[in-house]
């Protein structure tokens, strides 16, 4: 089992140093919902304290604790260890099939 993960994970860091930071979305709908880096002044980025998807006023953003996406109790958060349609992530280039709007 350890190796599976191990391997997964090679794999999404070898494609992703070649494709950009991963994003999330939602995999029901194929909402964007940001970039996943540390870049506090990237406009898409969820560590962007001010912006879209950072932001813990946004309606789109994984920080907002009373948002779709942020709640505690949603089933589409990615705070909810529960949640039953968490953003997924994935790759900028679309490589796993999710649709993007």
């Amino acid at each position: 089992m350890k190796k599976i993960i191990l391997t997964l994970g090679l794999i999404l860091l070898t494609a992703s140093a070649q494709s950009g930071p991963p994003i999330l979305i939602d995999p029901q709908t194929g909402k964007y919902l940001g970039t996943l880096s540390n870049n506090r002044y990237d406009p898409d980025s969820v560590s962007n304290p001010y912006g879209r998807y950072g932001s813990r006023y946004s309606p789109d953003s994984i920080n907002n604790p009373y948002g779709r996406y942020g709640s505690r109790y949603s089933p589409d958060s990615a705070n909810n260890p529960y949640a039953t349609n968490p953003p997924a992530i994935t790759l900028p280039d679309n490589d796993f099939g999710f649709p993007r709007y």
